[in-house]
């Protein structure tokens, strides 16, 4: 099944296709669209899953804010029909 991506990168409204074969998250993939780098993240993503284990929200929060900081916003997957 497809998905669609729509976020706001820099204040512009952009949207992707999205395959969960493709990509390891939904992060990934908005960030490859974008031409990012994204080995720091990946590097601290790892690091923090290690030590908080049974929190998600800590995982989900670094995450958005990460994004935040680097310019996304409203990111919002819609299933395609």
């Amino acid at each position: 099944m497809a998905y669609r991506i729509n976020y706001l990168y820099q204040n512009q409204p952009k949207t992707i296709g999205f395959a969960n074969d493709k990509h390891h998250s939904v992060y990934d993939a908005i960030a490859l669209a974008e031409g990012l780098d994204l080995s720091d993240f990946h590097r601290m993503e790892n690091q923090l899953a290690n030590v908080s284990r049974n929190d998600r929200k800590i995982l989900k929060d670094f995450r958005e804010e990460y994004f935040a900081k680097l310019g996304f916003s409203q990111i919002d997957i819609a299933r395609e029909e």
